[in-house]
């Protein structure tokens, strides 16, 4: 028997809605309405997906972004975006314009993902499926 649910997965991050804003585009789910108001703090934005899916994200003061591929400051963990193959460049393109920045290709081809890093320096690959 399991003993806990997987509830949301969560981004600590200087801003979180400019960074929900940036996966809502990515990703095309909603942001919460009801995220950051009543308080005004800002301090939690929800993204909401299909099947009840939510990604968040949180204020950290002082918040440091992982370095790639760097052990000093290394990544906790990642998200992996699925991609059709044949739209790879173009989900490249829109990520980039969105505020992403490259941090490693697909080696010319050779390997089916590539590595960014969101606004606020997490990674994140683009994955051929």
């Amino acid at each position: 028997m399991a003993v806990a649910t997987m509830g949301v997965t969560v981004l600590d991050c200087p801003n979180p809605r400019e960074l929900a804003e940036f996966y809502a585009a990515v990703l095309g789910w909603e942001v919460d309405a009801s995220d950051g108001e009543g308080d005004g703090d800002g301090e939690w934005v929800e993204l909401i997906g299909p099947h009840g899916r939510r990604l968040a994200f949180q204020r950290s003061d002082g918040y440091q972004p992982p370095r790639w591929p760097s052990t000093d400051m290394p990544q906790q963990f990642h998200l992996d975006l699925d991609v059709a193959k044949e739209h790879l460049d173009a989900a490249e393109q829109e990520v980039l314009r969105l505020g992403a920045k490259l941090l490693e290709g697909d080696d010319g081809g050779k390997r089916g993902w590539r590595v960014y890093a969101d606004p606020a320096g997490h990674p994140f690959c683009l994955c051929a499926c």
